[in-house]
């Protein structure tokens, strides 16, 4: 097998030993896991750049990985299920996803088990590390990959890094959100470029390149350094800036992807070894990856690598989530999987899972098409938030490039939209600020939890493999029922309410060339084409989505909840879309507060009778989608609870007087 140790270097109760139901207690396995693959292999030949790299005689090559494992002590009492969660730029996302655990200060933290509700179902969940370029912090799991090399050594290459910073600095690290950067192979290099733009999409100026350098800060004094660069002037909050520069050294980052379908080989049919901790226990695997993760599993059907180098099916089922129609970085020479700009390779064709020809280009393609060549498509669930939909991407999963149609997924395939929802989990308590990030919207964060939603489609997939119990159909805006429409027809609303901006850029994915050979971006910057069409849910009368899986919190609402916001001015672009966070609008509480502000949507007075009303309206629509196979029946009491929570922090907030008169 291409596991060839599994070097487990902590082993230790989970979560103080707690019992989780019927599943009882939980253990918590770290260590390295040793691969060697076949370079020569037809299961990994669209691996970019594996025969450059470094091969013993038999033309395997070798790497470590970081890897974490949490498996019921009693495994006869586990559900031998294998769930593995790829991480986010080396952070575990799984728990938070589908327990609501609470995010960790940091990840050297011990993971907290939320509900407990991946547990009580017994499954053994995995983490393996998959990127090269995670910064070596205490609790961040990671790749150790070897570099292709050319006859005369190491590859070089150009390359852009695409940065916005919510403050004014001078110095910029290489790299996305602190990874470790591709160093400049020539700090003297005059053709090296930097531009800048009001937004994206919007025209580049060029920055002399006597105003910049490869240098940092050191104690006030300007130090030259390949990883980083000084402008004298200083990066201006909102605006956003691309260097493409030359660096040597390529790491083979496709590595990655055979690292977690390997890991999950061993796990899952590993036999005759010790270092299995596994082994026998695993009858069915699946895989998640929300965002960043969810990319990458995309990025791993349209490579057709759910197949290992003994030609079988390594995952029965995947739910990438909040991915869009994109894809990543993640098998490209000079590869930075952390990064997603608009002119970055995770936004080319194809986006659809079923074959579509780009009129513009000719190309024929589907995220599908290779591995249902091969017969390894797993059953799959898309799941997105309304945000992925504002980027201006993730209509193109089900619709004509031209926006004009309707496509029907292929059979293993749903399509699952969960409406007026934010790229993350609700932010509940209200906020409008990011500390982690620096980031400030202009409206509090949206507030709408939707992982009630993944719990159910993880059970609901797990019946569709196991049993063949078909699962719920599809939802998500269409455009022959005219619940996807062009964004700026809901600009009328949204500006109709005080204090509200709209989106002044629209995103859009174009059409990108970056060379003709797939993997290696010969042409930086790529050149554009004619954009895709994208589109949008339409909303209610009050600003509330109606395509998609709609939570209480849109069929009794207390206000209006969106997948976009704007930047604050604090941290500049304003009229740009913040990003991953969309925005909750209450509703006034009273008619005289809506009146005096001039909000045209009703009350909250107006709406319902009493606290008793509301909660008994809400408990009605979670039974409803109990019964239509979206949500579980134990968690129509925590969403009730969290309408009550947000119903009095609305009411508390009306000033006594106001309260009085209503």
């Amino acid at each position: 097998m291409a596991v060839t140790a599994l070097d487990i270097k902590t082993r230790q109760p989970f979560a103080q030993g707690v019992g989780f139901g019927s599943t009882g207690a939980y253990e918590q396995l770290d260590g390295v896991v040793h691969f060697s693959v076949n370079s020569s292999h037809p299961a990994n030949d669209a691996i970019t750049d594996l025969k450059l790299a470094p091969r013993d005689a038999d033309s395997r090559v070798s790497f470590t990985s970081d890897f974490r494992i949490l498996k019921p002590v009693s495994p006869q009492r586990g559900n031998r299920r294998l769930l593995l969660d790829v991480l986010n730029r080396g952070n575990p996302l799984a728990l938070g996803m589908f327990n609501a655990a609470p995010a960790a200060a940091s990840p050297a933290e011990p993971q907290q088990p939320g509900n407990g509700f991946l547990m009580r179902q017994g499954y053994t969940v995995a983490w393996c590390g998959w990127q090269h370029d995670v910064p070596q912090v205490p609790g961040l799991l990671g790749i150790r990959v070897p570099e292709a090399l050319g006859a005369d050594g190491p590859l070089s290459g150009r390359i852009a890094v695409t940065f916005q910073s919510p403050a004014p600095v001078q110095v910029q690290m290489l790299s996305d959100r602190m990874h470790r950067p591709y160093p400049s192979n020539n700090l003297e290099s005059w053709d090296d470029v930097l531009t800048v733009q009001d937004h994206e999409g919007a025209p580049s100026q060029l920055i002399p390149r006597d105003q910049w350098s490869f240098a940092r800060l050191e104690e006030g004094r300007v130090t030259p350094d390949a990883t980083h660069i000084y402008l004298s002037s200083g990066f201006q909050t909102g605006k956003v800036y691309r260097l493409i520069y030359s660096t040597s050294g390529a790491p083979v980052v496709g590595l990655g992807l055979l690292a977690t379908r390997d890991l999950v080989s061993f796990l899952r049919f590993g036999s005759g070894s010790g270092d299995n901790p596994c082994q026998g226990d695993v009858d069915f695997a699946y895989g998640f990856g929300a965002s960043q993760s969810g990319r990458y599993l995309r990025q791993f059907l349209h490579l057709a690598l759910n197949q290992d180098e003994e030609d079988r099916t390594v995952f029965d089922g995947l739910i990438p989530h909040i991915a869009g129609a994109r894809r990543g970085e993640f098998n490209q020479r000079f590869g930075q999987p952390s990064s997603a700009g608009l002119l970055s390779t995770s936004n080319l064709f194809p986006f659809a899972d079923t074959e579509q020809t780009d009129p513009e280009t000719g190309r024929a393609d589907g995220l599908l098409s290779r591995l249902a060549a091969r017969g390894k498509v797993p059953k799959i669930f898309l799941t997105n938030s309304s945000c992925e939909y504002w980027r201006g991407d993730a209509s193109l999963i089900h619709t004509g490039l031209e926006g004009e149609k309707d496509l029907s997924p292929s059979e293993p395939v749903r399509i699952f939209y969960f409406a007026g929802t934010q790229h993350g989990s609700g932010t509940f308590p209200p906020a409008d600020t990011s500390p982690a990030r620096g980031l400030r919207g202009q409206q509090q964060f949206n507030w709408v939890d939707y992982r009630p939603l993944l719990r159910s489609a993880l059970v609901n997939l797990d019946r569709w493999v196991t049993s063949g119990e078909p699962p719920p159909p599809s939802r998500h805006p269409r455009v022959d029922d005219g619940t996807a429409i062009p964004a700026e027809r809901v600009a009328g609303f949204f500006q109709s309410i005080p204090g509200v901006n709209f989106p002044e850029h629209p995103s859009h994915v174009s059409r990108l060339d970056f060379g003709p050979v797939e993997g290696i971006a010969s042409q930086i910057p790529p050149a554009v084409g004619k954009p895709y069409v994208s589109l949008v849910s339409a909303v209610d009368q009050d600003g509330n989505e109606l395509g998609g899986i709609l939570l209480p919190d849109l069929t009794t609402p207390l206000g209006t909840h969106t997948g976009w916001n704007l930047r604050h001015a604090d941290i500049g672009g304003t009229g740009q879309t913040l990003g991953l966070w969309g925005s909750t609008l209450p509703f006034p509480v009273t008619k005289s507060q809506g009146d005096a502000s001039g909000d045209p949507r009703r009350s909250l007075e107006e709406r319902y009778i009493s606290k008793e009303d509301y909660l008994g309206r809400v408990r009605k629509a979670a039974q409803n989608l109990v019964d239509d196979r979206y949500l579980l029946a134990e968690d129509i009491y925590p969403v009730v609870d969290q309408a009550a929570q947000r119903y009095d922090l609305l009411h508390r907030q009306v000033p006594q007087h106001q309260a009085a008169d209503a």
